[in-house]
């Protein structure tokens, strides 16, 4: 069995320096400085090259030149995302590692109905609607899918077959069980640790394995992938591989697992970001 790893060419990001558990990249034009708890080794740059960024999170609060836009727009196959800082979060709205999955939905065809479950602010989502996709995307959090609305009418999706649901995601699978609904793809990008909108608990290792199996039930007979990405530290590649063929048993096709990845530049270093588990028909 390969352990593939996919990495980022977006060109809207670049991972210009990581190490000492920290990482300067760039947004488009701005340069940014967060904590990274997977860089254990010694930055490449010096650390005149690092005081250039315009905002650092020092995991406890955002700092800015007076420069530095509080939010800006990243372009994407013809789409447009907006990157923003806030107060309660280091995240700035966008996954760059999550770009080989991005090309894959939009080379994929887009036929047929695809569910993002998790969804955040809806990169997946709005790639899936360009490529053809009927979406429907599914968070449990307000502020994502608002976030996830703007991105729709930055990117001219308005009118695009693409629901944005405010909806815990075990709940929201099970009741469309119940109504029959069927999907020919499925994504998953599960936190460790949230609450839903009413305040139900998440827990992946608790719960992962009995979402799965109800996903398999969600896939139609003419489904075509499905895709799980896992940023926990504590899991693996091949724990993934396992929990993904326990789930889909018997449904054939071809299961392929690995890590996402950032590029460093100028440096043959690779900073792993996450893990994915993909079936295809």
């Amino acid at each position: 069995m390969l352990i593939e790893v996919l990495c980022s060419e977006w060109d809207q990001y670049e991972l210009v320096d990581c190490g000492d558990r920290r990482k300067l990249e760039r947004f488009g034009e701005v340069l940014v400085v967060r904590g990274e708890p997977r860089a254990w080794w010694r930055p490449r740059l010096p650390e005149s090259a690092w005081n250039r960024a315009q905002a650092v999170h020092d995991e406890r609060a955002w700092t800015f030149t007076p420069d530095c836009p509080r939010e800006w727009t990243l372009e994407l196959d013809g789409l447009r995302l907006l990157a923003r800082f806030t107060e309660t979060s280091k995240h700035i709205g966008v996954f760059p590692e999550q770009w080989p999955h991005w090309r894959a939905i939009l080379e994929s065809g887009g036929e047929g109905r695809l569910l993002n479950l998790f969804g955040y602010t809806g990169a997946a989502s709005m790639v899936a609607a360009k490529a053809g996709f009927e979406v429907t995307h599914v968070d449990a959090s307000k502020p994502a899918l608002t976030w996830a609305r703007r991105n729709q009418e930055l990117s001219g999706l308005q009118d695009a077959p693409l629901r944005l649901i405010l909806d815990d995601a075990g709940k929201f699978v099970a009741r469309e069980l119940r109504r029959g609904k069927r999907y020919e793809a499925i994504l998953l990008d599960p936190p460790a640790f949230g609450r839903g909108p009413k305040k139900e608990l998440w827990k992946v290792e608790r719960q992962v394995s009995e979402l799965l199996a109800q996903c398999r039930e969600l896939l139609s007979e003419q489904a075509r992938f499905l895709i799980l990405t896992m940023y926990n530290t504590d899991a693996s590649a091949l724990m993934l591989r396992n929990l993904l063929s326990d789930a889909l048993e018997g449904l054939g096709g071809t299961l392929d697992v690995g890590e996402l990845a950032l590029r460093q530049t100028g440096s043959d270093k690779i900073l792993p970001r996450s893990l994915w588990g993909r079936w295809t028909a």
